[in-house]
């Protein structure tokens, strides 16, 4: 798929560096109790969230805030992060933005997507996912979001290398389903995310390799924390 790296930074958190950039996507950190690094640590060029939700838009102000960087989101997060005197790249389902020679197009979710921290005062727009297209490789990050048919769509519009879907249930899709979300999409490789992070969304990210083995080719790799691979 060629040089890129992927680190899983905890929950739906994840690093990808290529060609000289980093993006970080749902910069959850302060207050997740996986995370290894500080939100001080990462240098991002760009922040992609996928909704408001406080352990997905998590740490975006005060990283966007320190480091200058562009905040690729749904146009209701990106007004709301303007104000706060962030630069962003607001953009909605089906769009497409380009930044430092990486394109981004925002996919459907199926959840809900507050902006807890703003006090309600702000709406959140939808929940999204991303499919992030780097060189010839496409990765695409779900974001929260339960099982939806047009993943086949997904598949046949982006034809994504690595499908990266949260397996934590209560919230989102659970493993088993998840598993179906991958045979629909069709990647080279499945990556779980969204699980073990606090009691409620418990799982045995085993369960969804071997769900996936029965009805994929897809390769799983069940991610260590701050451990990244290559692609």
């Amino acid at each position: 798929m060629g040089d890129i790296r992927l680190t899983w930074l905890g929950h739906s958190c994840f690093q990808i560096d290529a060609a000289g950039i980093t993006v970080l996507i749902d910069p959850f950190i302060t207050g997740n109790p996986t995370a290894t690094v500080k939100p001080e640590d990462l240098e991002p060029d760009i922040i992609a969230v996928t909704h408001g939700h406080g352990d997905h838009l998590g740490d975006t102000v005060s990283i966007a805030k320190r480091t200058g960087c562009p905040v690729v989101c749904i146009h209701e997060i990106s007004q709301y992060l303007k104000s706060k005197g962030i630069k962003t790249s607001g953009m909605n389902i089906g769009g497409r933005v380009e930044l430092e020679g990486i394109l981004f197009t925002m996919t459907d979710a199926r959840h809900s997507s507050s902006i807890d921290e703003s006090g309600w005062s702000f709406d959140g727009g939808r929940a999204a996912g991303f499919v992030i297209r780097i060189g010839g490789t496409s990765i695409y990050h779900a974001g929260d979001t339960g099982i939806f048919g047009d993943m086949e769509l997904i598949a046949k519009l982006y034809h994504p290398d690595v499908a990266i879907v949260p397996i934590g249930g209560k919230y989102t899709m659970d493993a088993r389903d998840a598993a179906i979300a991958v045979e629909m999409l069709n990647p080279k490789l499945a990556i779980p995310m969204h699980y073990n992070t606090f009691e409620v969304i418990s799982q045995d990210p085993n369960v969804f390799k071997n769900c996936v083995s029965r009805v994929s080719d897809a390769d799983v790799v069940i991610m260590e924390i701050d451990s990244p691979i290559i692609l």
